[in-house]
């Protein structure tokens, strides 16, 4: 595409971007949600309570729910064990942690993945 088709294809996306600004700036929807916002926050910072405590004031199950999901977020796995690999036919050694090593990887499509299974050291 040139340049010049580019540019007017994204002027067009703009204008039409613009259009739908417009309408949604005229909705009185959008005006009612935008004023209460305004107005719960007003009320929020007059009383000095956050929107957390209003949710658990609400509904005190949700508190729960939320607290188990960010502990299941913060809890770090296991650090994987090193693993050893001693290739018999050349006295190489591989030590990793994952599977992804690139010599163990080479190793697997050559002998089979089971036969180098069987290499492992520790």
């Amino acid at each position: 595409m040139s340049r010049l088709a580019e540019f007017r294809h994204l002027e067009q996306q703009l204008a039409a971007q613009l259009a739908e600004l417009e309408a949604m700036k005229n909705d009185e929807g959008l005006k009612r949600e935008i004023a209460f916002e305004q107005k719960l926050r007003g009320l929020l910072a007059e009383y000095g309570v956050g929107l957390r405590q209003v949710i658990e004031l609400l509904d005190p199950n949700a508190a729960v729910t939320r607290t188990s999901a960010e502990t299941k977020q913060k809890q770090e796995r296991k650090p994987r064990a090193l693993k050893v690999y001693l290739n018999p036919h050349n006295g190489e050694v591989v030590e990793t942690k994952g599977g992804n090593h690139k010599t163990l990887k080479l190793w697997k499509s050559e002998y089979g993945a089971s036969n180098v299974e069987s290499w492992l050291k520790s």
